[in-house]
């Protein structure tokens, strides 16, 4: 059985995922076999796994960290919001079915085996596990049935390190608040606190660290600074999403969707320099993009709607009139056809008109489309023509079909070669003059696609092509989860770290 340790926060975004990932760091690079867990995420950024199954990005990102493939088993249970009060739930990385917030509080207790079966098949194979929690253990109205956080550390014998996010004020009130809100064995479980994301000079803090450390009877383990690292979220609240690009060459605007998912398949395009990727979510915010990008989303028509009740969907139509690019990923490929049907009320229910500017048609079915695929770009025309022939990696997630709609033909954008491992022909997306849709997440993360697409964007704006560089992804995200490490290890106390793993719960 491995040893267990745990990583809570006092809110969403208190820095749970990327400290967790520190972790997986620090102690493979300490020479332990370390996996990540988290019994329920909930999330809109997901990944598909080499076998085909769909699980929560951050488990991917620490499992990376850790220098191990991803497994569903990091993640069994994963919730995709698709309304206000309602979610798509995925089981050991299968559609379970979509239930509203009532109906799965009442449910998720059937789910406890398949978590606990998971976490034990990790706790055998590894030397320490490192849980992440969700949301705050003090959510009082949730605590009935915990599996998540306090729940969840009791059933894997995992002593608490719980961390709040200084960033946002209040931590001293959130992290006492948190702690009183525990039942009397449960704060014996917290052994404990660490301070994330703080800016501005430590000596100022340290009598606010003594005061908390007596109130509460529990050590601070450390401060973590804001840290200027690079990696994979998945949250609604990254701050990725309200970045701005003053200064750049080119101007990229994905539209920031209500129910917006896999925003991280344009990470690479933000780190290449004299780039600028920025998200949309009002008119007032659009401006004059080089590029519009509309990303995946797990409400298709219900995102179309709104982009159409705000003015987005009017200013794309003119952006691409005008003749520049427009790129729809998943869902956006999906809202760029002519129309959406969805008869069996899979995601939104009746029929509505698309964008208009490919000439396909969706129909949404009741199988979820999830695999991995990897091929080249067909013979791609117009601005992003240097695409052809560049091979891709990536994956599929998603529950509607896109076929033609009329007699316009609009080209194959790429062809699919290996799909789920196994050899195939496919054709996937298509391109009508400047606009491009495809199905596949992931794609521009392959060496040469990143760097054909903004090459045309430099050219087409008489800019030196030969100027644009990409990173190579893989080496990057290595160097950003040694930067984690590295800070990670200097702030905390990792003695007294490994002290409260060795001690258990």
């Amino acid at each position: 059985m491995a040893k267990a340790i745990m990583v809570q926060g006092t809110t969403s975004n208190a820095g749970k995922s990327f400290l967790a990932a520190a972790l997986c760091r620090i102690f493979r690079q300490d020479g332990w076999r370390v996996a990540p867990f988290k019994s329920q995420n909930m999330a809109l950024n997901s990944f598909i796994t080499n076998e085909g199954l769909e699980m929560g990005r951050a488990q991917v990102m620490q499992a990376e960290a850790a220098g191990i493939e991803p497994s569903v088993r990091m993640n069994p249970i994963l919730l995709k919001p698709n309304s206000d009060a309602g979610s798509q739930v995925i089981v050991n990385g299968e559609v379970l079915g979509n239930m509203g917030a009532a109906e799965y509080y009442r449910y998720k207790k059937n789910l406890l085996p398949d978590i606990m079966k998971a976490y034990r098949s990790l706790s055998d194979e590894y030397d320490i596990v490192v849980l992440e929690g969700a949301g705050s253990p003090a959510e009082i109205n949730l605590k009935s049935g915990d599996f998540v956080n306090m729940g969840m550390a009791k059933l894997a014998g995992a002593p608490v390190l719980l961390c709040g996010d200084i960033d946002r004020g209040g931590v001293f009130a959130s992290l006492y608040g948190t702690i009183k809100l525990l039942e009397p064995d449960e704060q014996k479980m917290v052994k404990a606190m660490v301070i994330n994301k703080f800016r501005g000079d430590l000596e100022i803090l340290r009598p606010g660290l003594s005061m908390i450390e007596k109130l509460a009877g529990i050590p601070v383990a450390g401060v973590v600074p804001c840290l200027p690292v690079d990696l994979d979220d998945e949250d609604s609240l990254s701050e990725r999403l309200s970045r701005t690009t003053a200064g750049a060459l080119v101007d990229i605007a994905v539209i920031r969707l209500p129910k917006l998912s896999n925003f991280t398949d344009f990470n690479v395009l933000s780190s290449m320099p004299g780039v600028g990727l920025r998200y949309v979510g009002s008119a007032e915010q659009f401006a004059s993009p080089d590029l519009v990008i509309l990303p995946g989303t797990k409400n298709t028509m219900g995102d179309l709607a709104w982009m159409r009740q705000n003015g987005l969907e009017a200013l794309v139509q003119r952006h691409a009139a005008a003749g520049k690019p427009v790129f729809g990923v998943c869902g956006g490929y999906q809202m760029l056809g002519e129309t959406l049907s969805d008869p069996n009320g899979v995601e939104h229910g009746g029929e509505m008109n698309g964008i208009g500017l490919l000439p396909m048609k969706t129909v949404f079915e009741e199988q979820k489309v999830r695999t991995r695929a990897s091929g080249r770009f067909a013979a791609v025309g117009g601005i992003f023509k240097g695409l052809s022939g560049v091979p891709f990696e990536g994956y599929e997630i998603h529950m509607g079909r896109t076929v033609p709609a009329g007699p316009a033909e609009a080209p194959p954008l790429a062809r699919i070669e290996t799909l789920g491992g196994e050899e195939c022909r496919k054709d996937d997306g298509c391109f009508f003059g400047n606009v491009y849709g495809t199905y596949l997440h992931g794609a521009f993360d392959r060496e040469g696609v990143a760097e054909a697409v903004v090459s045309a964007l430099f050219e087409e704006k008489g800019l030196d092509p030969s100027k644009v560089r990409a990173v190579d992804q893989k080496a990057y995200k290595e160097r950003q989860y040694d930067l984690l490490a590295e800070a990670v290890r200097k702030s905390l106390d990792m003695d007294l770290v490994y002290r409260i793993l060795e001690a258990g719960a």
